[in-house]
């Protein structure tokens, strides 16, 4: 059976602007993650946390970040009870298992949560 030339074009093209909007969205992302203001939660006392693996986190993290891989945040917060208003940074190599945790937090409640991005565009802006 043999498709319609119309709708054959009409799925590429969707296609085509689902690959774009998924594009822009990264670059997004990033965008949203300023380094300064990550610096002006952590310096104003937000509770660090880096969700990278321990491997990771050994070879190099920010001065008093605490390692909780990303899948791992909401159960370990939750655990020793940290208050849904507590300020909070998240980082990781990239922005996107930081991101991932941080949704896991907002969608529970937290309301003072911030994807810091990643580690190193956050040591370049120190």
């Amino acid at each position: 059976m043999q498709q319609h030339p119309t709708r054959f074009l009409n799925q590429v093209a969707l296609l085509l602007f689902a690959g774009l909007a998924l594009v822009l969205s990264t670059v997004s992302i990033a965008d949203e993650m300023p380094p300064a203001v990550a610096w002006d939660k952590i310096n104003n006392g937000a509770i660090i946390i880096d969700v990278r693996t321990e491997q990771e986190f050994a070879a190099g993290h920010l001065d008093g970040a605490i390692n909780i891989p990303f899948e791992l945040v909401l159960k370990q917060l939750t655990k020793q009870k940290i208050d849904k208003d507590t300020a909070i940074v998240l980082y990781c190599r990239s922005g996107r298992r930081s991101g991932i945790a941080n949704n896991d937090l907002v969608e529970a409640g937290f309301t003072q949560t911030y994807n810091g991005g990643g580690f190193e565009q956050l040591i370049a802006h120190q």
